[in-house]
């Protein structure tokens, strides 16, 4: 009774408060939506923890909901409610763990998927709205990879001692959640160390300095956790208000008349005046379906190996292939054709088995294109060691080499691998970016002997005389070198260009190329401006290591998406990822040095020719290695490729071709895995989270992404295979559809697929319309013959023998079509051809839905051998099938070549062996 009478009157105390000059009236009964979904570690605290709000809700006037299901945020339920409460929700688990004090030091921590895009979107716009929410314990251990969640709740998990008794310091008593509680707090429970996200939180409880020191999952590592440890808060945030406890773990904790005061003063709290939403004051647009999004192949069977494109005024498409052509897209013909060649260097000559990456690398058309014709490639000439940027002329639909003005080169080592860079961006006032690849080979060096000191695939840094390809330091760590950079030059109309403002080093700078603007680069493949604030962005891929060697080497590879708001030392080969350190190693003995420092690296290589002291290193704005990365858990794992696309600001264009929901957000993507995301950001940049883009959309290696004069993306696929001609590569075009949207078909069948005449058959769709609208059906049977039905079926009669070929086109009652896939029916046949593929299809359609296609080919080499010859190497029994199992799950190196072959550390042991009978049977073993 005493806390029921306390809870009344604390809440009455809140009313009076919180009321302005302006009351707002109240909705009724306030009414609370308890989650509780758990895809990592689920609290066993969790049940009693909701039957203890259900039965303070019944003593204090407000009704409470209990949930699991993500579905239930949704904009049109959650407007139902007048706070939301998170008891113990966690995500799924990961396997980076980035501790107070950095690396290795943290909780291999869980991460989560708990919610889409756009559920993610309509609870920040129920915040926005003036929505209230309550974090209880782990909600803290949940949605790393989202910082708008981190500000909200305020913290993220760092670690946590064993639950234990401990003294909490009440350091405000003003507040209804604590103004009960005594100012020296004794009790049990599991105290949290979080890493704050929002310091603009009110601190109501902390821990006591002496109290608890050691972490739980590191017993041996003691950790000052500060003279303010804080537990307890609340703050006004983004439009509503937040409060989140700690306290919470034990099961005894609610039954704990001090602790259940606790909770509804936050609950109290979050709930307000009780007064409506105003979705009026929601400033971020509702998620956009997938399905409003199509792909419009432009081209597809054309293109070569194509790396760079550029997107005319006119929406013409200019492309650059490997090779040496150069390919227009016309928009109105839709055709392709080439329009231009260059004769590029783009194989090695005598080193045979040798990738060479360089060719005909990147392209740009001049901010000035209507008025000037002028275009910009960085190629390979194949009569000179140089990569080098050129303007040309393209006039009359023709690229005139008899105009070309050399611009800048690059002096490079040829007959080696690799890492080129190549890309071309422009920013404001005629400044043009460009990428350029460190020109060094990771892998281990050949011909030493067995044992001997090698790089292993970390950071190559072996100076010795000789071994010149394997030092990185005399390229990304050399600050009078150009290769591992991104220039910065401000082009003049006559082709020449100066040093703008700003860049890494004064023109006069001793020792060092006034053109850098970032260094310490890999292969920052691909790279964009954002057009509005300038921000640099581009993807880097890292090195192939599998895993950490701390003590000797390193870190394992991460690739990275990077931001430079100015210029910088971005660490290569000294850092990865978030400025995780290499050490200094000595190639003649073996023995590890130092580990390099990030505020002072130090360039002491032999081929060094620039600066000894670098800048400070800049960690990576995204990274991610092999396997699962924590922070950023959605890019998945297996091999990488990080490539940056652009910013997209929709009021650049006077018809905006993405919805105002991607307003300054990032598309990046990945060669390799073939995702595309969005990756969201502050107005002052910094990262926000990031969402699958068109994540059921085949995307077959995409090399390049551009915004076209329309607004809409551009995207140049690759194709799944190295150094050759892929069928699947081509040119398409992201359309919007922010209108009606068309049927969609999930499948058609037919009861009999065969049979002797006359073949009676009964076709059958499965379709839905988006907008529920009345559907009609119009069935094309293959044989001239058209059917309209009102119902997904049809009973059909074929009288003459034939192969038909019968497909179905749904109309809704606004016009928008959608079309069937096409089933053939063999009327007049009594057999059917064996497919002897089948017992081993489950394998080969597991090895096509991971990154194995982009390496190999069936039965022709690509960067990796040929499926076929890998099949006839090889003995099929147990021992084989278990180590080239383990290869598959844990890459390696050194039988086909030395291009490193990606792990894949979600596989099972019998899924790779899936994907080996498939292999195997290929030469009928």
């Amino acid at each position: 009774m005493k806390l029921k009478f306390f809870s009344f009157l604390s809440f009455a105390l809140l009313a009076i408060i919180m009321a302005g000059p302006t009351p707002v009236k109240a909705q009724g009964k306030p009414r609370v939506l308890v989650f509780t979904k758990t895809l990592g570690y689920h609290h066993a605290s969790i049940g009693p923890a909701i039957k203890a709000v259900i039965k303070l809700g019944q003593e204090n006037n407000f009704i409470v909901d209990t949930t699991t299901d993500v579905t239930k945020f949704e904009e049109s339920n959650l407007k139902r409610y007048s706070a939301l409460i998170f008891i113990s929700i966690s995500g799924i688990v990961g396997s980076e763990g980035y501790g107070l004090n950095g690396y290795g030091t943290g909780r291999y921590g869980t991460g989560g998927y708990l919610f889409n895009a756009a559920q993610r979107a309509d609870l920040q716009r129920y915040i926005e709205a003036g929505g209230g929410f309550v974090g209880i314990h782990e909600a803290v251990d949940a949605m790393y990879d989202w910082h708008w969640y981190g500000r909200l709740i305020g913290a993220y998990f760092a670690f946590h001692p064993a639950a234990q008794q401990a003294t909490y310091d009440v350091v405000d008593k003003n507040f209804i959640a604590t103004k009960h509680l005594p100012d020296k707090w004794v009790r049990v429970d599991e105290p949290y160390y979080p890493k704050l996200m929002n310091k603009d939180i009110h601190v109501l409880i902390s821990l006591e300095e002496p109290t608890v020191l050691n972490n739980r999952y590191s017993p041996t590592t003691f950790q000052k956790i500060g003279d303010l440890h804080p537990i307890s808060w609340y703050h006004d945030f983004d439009g509503g208000r937040a409060f989140y406890t700690a306290l919470g773990h034990t099961d005894e904790s609610y039954s704990d008349p001090l602790y259940l005061g606790h909770i509804l003063g936050g609950i109290k709290y979050a709930i307000g005046k009780n007064a409506p939403l105003n979705y009026a004051k929601a400033k971020i647009p509702r998620a956009p379906a997938e399905d409003r999004f199509i792909k419009t192949q432009l081209i597809s069977g054309y293109l070569d190996e194509p790396t760079e494109m550029t997107i005319l005024p006119n929406l013409d498409v200019l492309i650059v292939e490997r090779k040496g052509p150069i390919v227009l897209y016309n928009h109105l013909t839709k055709k392709a054709k080439q329009v231009g060649f260059l004769n590029a260097y783009f194989h090695t000559k005598y080193n045979k088995g040798v990738n060479a990456e360089e060719g005909v690398l990147g392209l740009q058309a001049d901010p000035d294109f209507k008025t000037n014709h002028y275009i910009y490639i960085y190629y390979s000439p194949a009569d000179t060691s140089v990569n080098q940027l050129s303007r040309f002329t393209f006039v009359n639909g023709k690229v005139d080499n008899k105009s070309e003005k050399v611009i800048l080169q690059v002096h490079t080592m040829r007959e080696i691998c690799c890492h080129t860079g190549g890309s071309i961006a422009f920013g404001k006032d005629r400044t043009l970016f460009l990428s350029v690849g460190d020109n060094t080979t990771p892998f281990d060096e050949p011909n030493l002997p067995k044992g001997a000191p090698n790089t292993y695939s970390y950071s190559p840094l072996d100076d010795r005389p000789g071994h010149e390809q394997y030092d990185d330091r005399r390229g990304s760590g050399n600050t009078n070198d150009l290769r591992g950079k991104i220039l910065r030059i401000k082009m003049n109309l006559d082709g020449t260009y100066g040093i703008p403002e700003g860049n890494l080093f004064p023109v006069g700078t001793e020792k060092t190329r006034p053109e850098i603007y970032v260094m310490g680069n890999r292969n920052p493949y691909r790279i964009t401006v954002d057009k509005k604030n300038g921000y640099l962005y581009w993807g880097e891929v890292g090195p192939d290591a599998n895993n950490d060697s701390l003590a000797t080497h390193g870190p394992k590879g991460y690739d990275e998406i990077n931001q430079a708001r100015q210029a910088g030392n971005f660490g290569y080969p000294y850092f990865v990822g978030p400025n995780l350190p290499y050490r200094e190693y000595d190639y003649a003995t073996g023995k590890a040095g130092n580990a390099f420092d990030p505020l002072h690296p130090v360039n002491n290589s032999r081929n060094n020719t620039g600066l000894v002291d670098l800048p400070p290193a800049q960690p990576a704005f995204i990274w991610y290695p092999y396997g699962i990365a924590r922070d950023f858990w959605q890019l998945g794992s297996g091999g990488r490729s990080a490539m940056a696309g652009p910013v997209y600001h929709g009021d650049m264009y006077v018809k905006p071709g993405l919805p105002a929901y991607y307003n300054g957000k990032l598309f990046i993507y990945d060669w390799i895995r073939n995702w595309i995301k969005a990756v969201g950001m502050t107005p002052e940049g910094d990262y926000e989270g990031m969402e699958p883009f068109m994540e059921n959309t085949k995307f077959s290696a995409p090399i390049d992404m551009e915004l076209g004069p329309d607004g809409k993306l551009y995207i140049l696929e690759y194709g799944n295979g190295w150094f050759t001609k892929n069928a699947d590569a081509g040119l398409s075009r992201i359309d919007f559809n922010p209108g009606n949207r068309p049927p969609e078909i999930s499948s058609i069948t037919s009861n009999k697929m065969l049979g002797e005449l006359p073949l009676t058959v009964s076709l059958t769709v499965n379709a839905t319309d988006p907008e529920n609208d009345k559907m009609t059906y119009t069935w094309n049977l293959g044989n001239g013959i058209k059917k309209m039905t009102t119902k997904p079926k049809l009973t059909y009669t074929f009288a003459k023998k034939g192969n038909y070929l019968v497909s179905v086109a749904i109309k809704d009652s606004k016009g928008a079509v959608g079309k069937s896939k096409t089933i053939s029916i063999a009327a007049g046949s009594t057999e059917e051809a064996a497919d002897p593929s089948v017992p081993y299809a489950a394998g080969k359609a597991l090895m096509l839905s991971l990154d194995c296609k982009s390496c190999h080919k069936t039965d022709e080499k690509s960067i990796g051998p040929a499926f076929t010859d890998v099949s006839k190497k090889y003995t099929k029994n147990d021992a084989t099938v278990t180590t080239l199992s383990k290869k598959i799950m844990t890459g390696g190196t050194g039988v086909w070549g030395d291009v490193m072959m990606p792990a894949h550390p979600g596989l099972k042991a019998d899924e790779a062996k899936q994907i080996l009978d498939w292999v195997f049977s290929l030469s009928g073993k």
